[in-house]
């Protein structure tokens, strides 16, 4: 039997997990599964692959974490994702990459600390009367601030502490997000699996299920896939999953996040889904060995 291990994060407390759901499909095809925090001293060497899968906690230690990744690069067992990929997904500028390449994002002020001037002028710049304001390093809408022009000016002083010498990204606050929600679309070894769509509670913006989101299973349309692939193709590599986060904006798709490194894939949404995953996996191993 061979050894696969899913790189998590030490207390996962209340977050949402699925990825159990996944075992006794490994375990079917002679893997045995083990969840190893990736904070924890490891032999790499004892697994013939990891995952990568609810390291969630990695944004605080960033450095750490590629150390992580590079010391399982660098042993007998085979990454997925790969580490090219996650290093390129690491900090949310890979957007930029994906717009240079057609890719529809929203619009985006890239900046390094808080700066009111240059937030300000982003109401003007883009037509609104509210921003979203986070880091380019960030999970689970961490330090994510939703933000009037009051708002951007009365909490100066707390923004500027809380973003210092941090890389920030400055948005438009879409209000799509309120009135039909986000769409996920799942991508396994390239080829797409289901869909969901998250909507935020009552008086909330943020759709993630940990923050009170609703999350439902949908068929996505043509248009779509369409703008998913797009996204897929302007990746650096090839991927075992990606999620594509999207956003009706301004009458068309756009892409809000292509999640690579450690995405909640919802198993728990579509049966299928399971083992779809692991015979994506089971085929790039399959591969990789062949190499």
């Amino acid at each position: 039997m061979k050894h696969v291990a899913f790189l998590s994060m030490g207390d996962l407390g209340d977050f949402f997990v699925y990825d159990d759901l996944l075992i006794p499909h490994f375990t079917s095809a002679g893997w045995q599964v083990t969840s190893v925090p990736w904070r924890e001293k490891t032999n790499w060497n004892d697994y013939d692959a990891v995952i990568v899968r609810s390291p969630w906690d990695y944004q605080q230690s960033p450095a750490a974490f590629l150390s992580c990744l590079r010391d399982i690069e660098a042993s007998r067992a085979y990454l997925d994702n790969p580490l090219a990929l996650m290093e390129w997904n690491l900090q949310k500028t890979y957007l930029k990459d994906m717009a240079a390449q057609g890719v529809i994002t929203l619009p985006t002020r890239w900046d390094t600390g808080y700066n009111l001037a240059s937030v300000s002028a982003c109401f003007c710049d883009y037509d609104t009367d509210e921003l979203i304001v986070k880091p380019t390093l960030s999970a689970n809408a961490d330090d994510t601030f939703r933000l009037t022009a009051e708002d951007a000016n009365t909490r100066e002083d707390e923004l500027c502490q809380l973003y210092a010498d941090r890389g920030i990204m400055i948005q438009p606050f879409v209000k799509e997000v309120l009135l039909e929600g986000e769409y996920s679309l799942f991508y396994f070894n390239g080829k797409y699996s289901h869909a969901i769509l998250k909507t935020p509670k009552q008086g909330d913006f943020r759709v993630q299920e940990e923050h009170g989101g609703a999350l439902q299973s949908v068929t996505p349309d043509a248009s779509m896939q369409k703008a998913c692939e797009h996204a897929l193709a302007s990746m650096p590599t090839d991927s075992l999953y990606a999620r594509v986060d999207l956003i009706r904006y301004q009458s068309q798709w756009a892409v809000m996040e292509l999640e690579l490194i450690e995405p909640s894939l919802y198993f728990n949404l579509d049966d299928a889904s399971q083992p779809r995953f692991v015979n994506a996996f089971l085929t790039r191993y399959a591969a990789y060995q062949d190499q």
